[in-house]
Parts: structure tokens; C-alpha cells; sequence
């Protein structure tokens, strides 16, 4: 967990980076979500989740969100357990 309070301390430099750096640094992301024409999420979970085999959880798992604008930049960066 300390490289997670490491990140929350250098999050906000992804802010206005595209998409194809945020895959070259983070690798694909575990899951993609179109929110509309102009925004959509990147998913990297940090935590294992229930679509993993063999693994029951009782909460959400912790994750990453990329928030990417209508131009394929970096809007937002958030580390959370809740879906957006």
C-alpha cells in the first residue's frame, strides 16, 4: 500500500496526457467504459476482483479511473472503491 500513497501523491501529472500513453505506462486497461460520445473511463484494478477465479469479495475492489475527454486526454484521475 505504499506504492498506492506514492501514486495519490503524483496523480494529478497524468492530467492531460492521451490515451495511448496511459496504456504505454499502465498496460491495457482491465476495463474500458463509454460513457457517452464526448467521455470514457479507464479501469485498473488494483485490488483482485470477482471476476478473477476463485476470489469471493464482500466490497468493491479498489481501482484506478482514468476519466478520458471527448479528445482522448486525461480529465480526471481517481482512486476508488465505488464504480463511477
Amino acid at each position: 500500500m505504499q506504492d498506492l500513497e506514492e501514486f495519490r501523491t503524483i496523480k494529478n501529472q497524468f492530467l492531460g496526457i492521451d490515451n495511448q500513453a496511459v496504456i504505454k505506462t499502465f498496460g491495457r486497461p482491465d476495463r474500458v467504459e463509454l460513457v457517452d460520445k464526448s467521455q470514457s473511463f479507464f479501469f485498473y484494478f488494483i485490488e483482485p476482483s470477482s471476476d478473477c477465479i476463485g476470489v469471493e469479495q464482500k466490497k468493491e475492489p479498489l481501482r484506478i479511473l482514468f476519466r478520458m475527454n471527448a479528445l482522448s486526454k486525461v480529465s480526471e484521475v481517481t482512486i476508488t472503491n465505488l464504480n463511477p
